[in-house]
């Protein structure tokens, strides 16, 4: 044998418990996480936009847009079927939020007394993004349907699955 060259005996047993570890370690959590159950997705519309600093003013009212870097735009059709729900999420940025049927019910991750936040037909309500939610459809009769019109970092995912924060029975 070459004297230069020397072999040494690595116990393979530790590696494999390690490398179950490190395994296990990272499918676990996504593991958790709630997907959506009976709730569907259309994309109705998508763009992309440079940075934008935008301000509008009529009267008393104004408006004012500012990001930095580039920044998806969607139109998304969301349909709950009784009982459907989102399941816990995080959003990357601010979603403008309409109901077009049936009632909504939203209830945040960091509430815990669960308070439900209630949108029926016809009403919005604005999701500032980068805070765990969860949006229920609560009738066992009625579908609901929304339109979310969220606004977020070019390229990054719309939605963020999470595990339950433990505040709420369901």
């Amino acid at each position: 044998m070459n004297p230069l060259i020397q072999f040494k005996k690595i116990p393979i047993l530790p590696l494999l418990i390690a490398l179950a570890l490190v395994v296990g370690a990272l499918t676990a959590v996504p593991a958790l996480a709630t997907p959506p159950v009976s709730v569907t997705t259309e994309i109705l519309g998508a763009g992309t936009f440079d940075e934008l600093d935008v301000s509008a003013k009529t009267g008393a009212w104004k408006a004012r847009i500012d990001t930095k870097g580039e920044s998806d735009l969607n139109v998304v059709r969301v349909t709950f079927q009784p009982v459907g729900h989102t399941g816990w999420h995080t959003h990357p940025g601010p979603s403008l939020i309409m109901v077009m049927s049936g009632t909504v019910t939203e209830y945040e991750g960091d509430d815990p007394s669960c308070t439900p936040r209630v949108h029926p037909a016809g009403t919005t309500f604005v999701d500032p993004g980068n805070h765990l939610h969860l949006v229920k459809n609560e009738s066992t009769t009625d579908q609901a349907v929304m339109v979310a019109v969220p606004l977020i970092p070019a390229g990054a995912p719309r939605r963020i699955d999470a595990p339950n924060p433990g505040v709420c029975p369901f």
